[in-house]
């Protein structure tokens, strides 16, 4: 598969829908990437899927995430108390 690299916005980018579904992402999905600068390829890899405990929604998850984010410095100061 040959693609050209294209601009979007400010950013360089290739667009390729179908490679990314026959490994089966879909959009919001995470990857790996791994740039090798010696042998000039760039590898990506579908990330592997975490299932939540029993009882842990995806909603206090991001709840959690924010929370974390907002008082990010307290947390750390109570760390190391």
């Amino acid at each position: 598969m040959e693609r050209k690299v294209t601009k979007f916005g400010n950013s360089l980018g290739i667009t390729m829908t179908e490679a990314l579904k026959q490994i089966g992402l879909e959009l919001g999905d995470t990857v790996h990437i791994d740039v090798k600068e010696n042998d000039g390829e760039i590898v990506i890899r579908k990330a592997n899927k975490v299932a939540l405990p029993t009882g842990i929604s995806n909603e206090f998850l991001e709840t959690l995430s924010q929370v974390m984010g907002q008082y990010d410095e307290t947390l750390k100061g109570l760390k190391d108390r």
